[in-house]
């Protein structure tokens, strides 16, 4: 197998934060090149130059990952869109479209699989080798492109998370598991989440932790915990929403008269680009070592969180100067005063 970088996945992490970025199906749902609903990625062969502009974005915005867009690019999601025959051309160009990326800024290229809907914890043997099949087809493409390591996310599932763990220590490939915390305390097949990432890590994943379905005050308490457990690297991709006590998870947020904000109405939760980079903030003293974002995430979430760890990004030649701006800015007040009119700033 060839590897993309020059530097691997842990001599990154031994230089500092790794800085990820992801949510590029709600994205590129926005933006209209994914079906909500399926969410499954067509757009990686039916517009594959949007996805390059993505990633480059990302790039820009400092992002130490390309992660190739293959979530929910496996044999069931494709067969219920009737798009199984381009199986195999979505992984590969996914994972084309991130090397290239990933070479014009030295990027890290992440190989990625996720939760299948086909375990059943009920029957472990016969749905784990479903699962299996599908993590080997999709890696197996993976490895032949080039790979630095793989980010398998979203694991409602403990025992879905170990099997596509022991798929990439299999392939030799450095693992990234992360779980996503629908749930107060337990996976779905019942185990504590601190306990899941302690037998991850025995297990020999890389990097542990948490992605999506919390916002990042939501995630702060167990992340902390799960920073306490275990030895390895952690990692944090919170959705950029504010999700509560009462309600943790975003996939359960309603709007004011009870409808689902989940997936397609959920602006009035969305987070500023500020209480991102806070989270950051909070990450790197809290000994997170690979921050990032889940979905709902844009560039402009991942600058402001790349600036709040210290970076200086291509992007940053962009950063907000509002001093400068007629009404909200320092000079708009001495331009009034010599005008003889009183500038109102906006509220």
């Amino acid at each position: 197998m060839a590897r993309p970088s020059q530097r691997t996945l842990q001599q990154r992490l031994a230089e500092g934060v790794v800085i990820g970025a992801e949510g590029y199906v709600f994205e590129l749902e926005r933006r209209g090149y994914v079906k909500a609903g399926p969410f499954v990625p067509e757009v990686i062969v039916d517009a594959p130059g949007v996805v390059l502009q993505l990633h480059r974005e990302f790039l820009r915005a400092g992002a130490d990952v390309m992660v190739a867009l293959t979530y929910y690019a496996h044999r069931d999601k494709l067969a219920v869109i009737g798009r199984a025959g381009d199986l195999e051309e979505m992984n590969r160009t996914a994972v084309r479209l991130a090397n290239q990326v990933a070479g014009e800024g030295g990027a890290l290229v992440a190989a990625n699989i996720c939760n299948t809907w086909s375990y059943d914890p009920a029957e472990p043997r016969r749905t784990g080798a479903i699962v299996r099949a599908q993590y080997e087809e999709q890696l197996g493409w993976a490895v032949e492109e080039g790979v630095d390591f793989v980010i398998h996310e979203t694991n409602d599932y403990f025992g879905e998370a170990l099997i596509g763990l022991e798929v990439c220590r299999k392939l030799g490939l450095p693992a990234m598991v992360t779980l996503a915390t629908v749930q107060p305390h337990t996976t779905y097949d019942g185990i504590d989440y601190v306990e899941a990432c302690r037998r991850l890590e025995a297990a020999g994943a890389t990097i542990v932790g948490l992605n999506c379905s919390r916002g990042p005050k939501m995630m702060r308490p167990l992340l902390s915990r799960i920073r306490d457990a275990v030895s390895c690297a952690v990692a944090a991709q919170p959705v950029p929403f504010r999700t509560s006590p009462e309600t943790p998870a975003f996939e359960s947020l309603t709007d004011p008269d009870g409808g689902h904000a989940f997936p397609l109405a959920l602006e009035r939760f969305a987070c500023t680009r500020f209480e991102m980079a806070d989270f950051a903030r909070w990450a790197g003293d809290a000994g997170i070592d690979y921050v990032g974002i889940c979905c709902g995430g844009g560039p402009h979430h991942v600058r402001a969180m790349a600036e709040a760890l210290g970076r200086t990004t291509p992007a940053s030649r962009y950063s907000p100067a509002i001093e400068l701006h007629p009404v909200l800015g320092s000079a708009s007040a001495e331009h009034a005063e010599m005008e003889g009119w009183t500038a109102t700033p906006l509220a």
